[in-house]
């Protein structure tokens, strides 16, 4: 059984991580290579840096942030946020990231996706869908940093976008996302049903119980940030409680 992942998301605007709920009220947390760093020692299986606010104010991605990123740890790293064409993927890749997320160019060009795996293949392309239940009970797939509603249904994206060659989808909340009373259980376990690549949860941890339970419902990995950012939950108590609650990880 493959082991399941703790991937901390760095959330980076203008060249500082920042944290905010529900994507509002953002505040400043570190710099982003020296927190890069710390969780790279401590035991993080992979990291996510999300530029939140390249697509939204339509700027290039923070290159010289990823080549430092790379130098400074030793475990995996995505890149998001300004990803807009296959050359994006090229000088993320090259400056040393091993995977590249896309979400609002993917919404507006699906063949991106398709383009990208082709070229650097599945493993590299991750489809990062942030989604905010509506009033019929199921999901719209929202951009530029949770800022406009698209109207797509998010289960149908999500499966297009395995369909289009995505290696994984990142699945995040927006309910849910800064408020730490635990992730969108119905619909991380609908999406762990229907697809069969990995599932990456995103939004609403707050205590070690909300990892577990994401994990075994289905998620091949759980993203967080504000509990990890401010030292609430250390990654090696974490792992240890999931390995007690028979959750395979990879033990600090």
């Amino acid at each position: 059984m493959l082991t399941k992942r703790i991937i901390p998301c760095l959330d980076v605007d203008h060249g500082r991580v920042v944290k905010g709920k529900k994507f509002l009220d953002i505040q400043d947390v570190a710099d982003p290579v020296e927190l890069g760093r710390y969780y790279s020692e401590q035991g993080a299986d992979e990291l996510v840096f999300y530029d939140i606010t390249a697509s939204y104010e339509d700027r290039d991605i923070f290159i010289h942030i990823v080549e430092k990123v790379a130098e400074a740890i030793r475990i995996p790293f995505t890149i998001g946020g300004g990803i807009s064409k296959v050359e994006d993927f090229r000088k993320v890749l090259m400056a040393g990231a091993d995977k590249v997320s896309v979400n609002s160019a993917a919404v507006k060009n699906p063949q991106l996706i398709k383009e990208a795996a082709l070229r650097f293949g599945a493993q590299c392309v991750v489809l990062s869908i942030d989604a905010k239940r509506n009033n019929s009970g199921s999901w719209d797939v929202y951009v530029k940093g949770g800022r406009e509603n698209t109207g797509i249904d998010a289960i149908e994206w999500a499966k297009q976008g395995q369909a289009l060659g995505a290696g994984e989808i990142c699945i995040n909340s927006i309910d849910t996302d800064g408020v730490k009373k635990g992730y969108d259980l119905e619909l991380n376990q609908k999406l762990s049903r229907l697809l069969t690549i990995p599932i990456i949860a995103s939004g609403g941890a707050g205590k070690m119980d909300d990892f577990a339970e994401v994990l075994k419902i289905g998620a091949d990995a759980a993203l967080a940030a504000s509990v990890f950012h401010y030292k609430e939950i250390p990654i090696a108590d974490l792992k240890n409680y999931l390995y007690d609650q028979q959750i395979p990880v990879r033990r600090v």
